[in-house]
């Protein structure tokens, strides 16, 4: 059995594909999003790093550490815990990051030995990743959440730290070969959510004909306090977030468009 590097486990998850599922985040993350909502989990190694902790009124210095080994034996063990939710919501397991990708052997394990226990897959990725693993590990899962956020590449460079080609490129393979997908795009007030950036997704998606669905996801700061503990600068501590009327008008450009669009509340 393989064995990777997990950050984070979170049962009775809603928000990461059908039904109630249990989200397992892998380490490692190849891009540099500078609204990052897990910063712990860009670093592919387990890192201990100062924090503290409440004893009723009084704070006191303690020691975090993020990341374990652990086999995919393990992993699904904890997964099948769950596994009577999961089927009375049609739920399973996702696995995020991070970028999941980044730990492809591992992660085309779980999937195989999850789909053996006859467990709902689902993979929540960047795509920034070789074709390789786009086609021996994503093509396993049952669903892919595919993230999308720029279109112009020299944008996508500025606020992402790499380019775009490989997303965009793999995103059409999966297209093509009717992978089901769900695009979700994060809206990040002035970096993603201008006028153009839209227009420019929108272009995109008719123009490969992507038929399925499109979730927009807004942006919120509950990482704050996480760029504070690891001593990360947070670029976006200001940035407001968009209401709820607001991102309805970005919906509707998807869906006066032909596209199936929906906000993530």
């Amino acid at each position: 059995m393989k064995s990777g590097i997990v950050f984070d486990l979170k049962r009775f998850a809603i928000h990461d594909g059908p039904g109630i599922r249990t989200t397992v985040f892998l380490k490692g993350c190849p891009l540099r999003c500078i609204w990052c909502h897990n910063p712990e989990s860009i670093s592919p190694e387990c890192k201990t790093i100062k924090t503290h902790t409440m004893i009723g009124k009084n704070s006191f210095p303690a020691e975090k550490t993020i990341g374990k080994e652990m086999s995919s034996e393990e992993v699904v063990l904890e997964i099948l815990k769950d596994r009577i939710f999961y089927e009375e919501s049609d739920g399973g397991v996702t696995f995020s990051g991070g970028e999941p990708l980044m730990q492809p052997d591992f992660l085309r394990e779980l999937l195989q030995v999850s789909k053996e226990n006859n467990i709902h897959t689902t993979v929540d990725t960047s795509g920034f990743a070789a074709m390789e693993f786009i086609e021996n590990t994503l093509s396993i899962a049952d669903l892919i959440l595919y993230d999308l956020k720029l279109i112009d590449d020299d944008l996508h460079r500025k606020y992402i730290k790499m380019s775009n080609k490989k997303i965009l490129k793999n995103l059409q393979h999966l297209n093509d070969i009717k992978a089901n997908i769900i695009i979700r795009i994060p809206i990040i007030p002035q970096i993603t959510d201008t006028k153009k950036n839209i227009s420019d997704i929108i272009r995109f998606l008719r123009k490969m004909h992507f038929s399925g669905r499109i979730d927009l996801l807004p942006f919120h700061k509950t990482a704050n306090q996480k760029y504070k503990n690891l001593k990360m600068i947070n670029y976006v501590d200001k940035i407001k977030a968009k209401d709820e009327n607001e991102l309805k008008k970005i919906v509707s450009q998807f869906t006066e468009a032909g596209l199936c669009a929906k906000y993530e509340g």
